[in-house]
């Protein structure tokens, strides 16, 4: 699945009622790019016309870690992990989308 989501370049924006105050582009090698779009309790990952929804994940790490069912999002400093079951993708922060 990440594969699919990570198949197009352009990026849609979520609804302005989500209201995210951070929006970032991050480079995930030959996969292509994603914008993560956050707030401090959830997450938009966008690829193409594919967005997903995360919820805040707590966390004592100095990460920031969103999550739904299947997928982790894990944010630290310019890198993004991805997981989606035992598939983990590695994308870094290219700028401020």
């Amino acid at each position: 699945m990440i594969g699919h989501l990570l198949l197009s370049l352009l990026a849609v924006s979520s609804p302005w009622w989500e209201d995210y105050d951070t929006r970032d582009r991050f480079l995930c090698g030959d996969q292509g790019s994603v914008v993560v779009e956050r707030n401090d309790a959830q997450a938009s990952l966008i690829s193409g016309r594919s967005r997903f929804t995360l919820f805040r994940v707590a966390s004592s790490q100095p990460v920031l870690r969103f999550a739904t069912d299947g997928m982790e999002l894990i944010l630290w400093g310019d890198n993004l992990t991805l997981e989606q079951g035992r598939r983990k993708l590695q994308c870094t922060r290219t700028d401020q989308a």
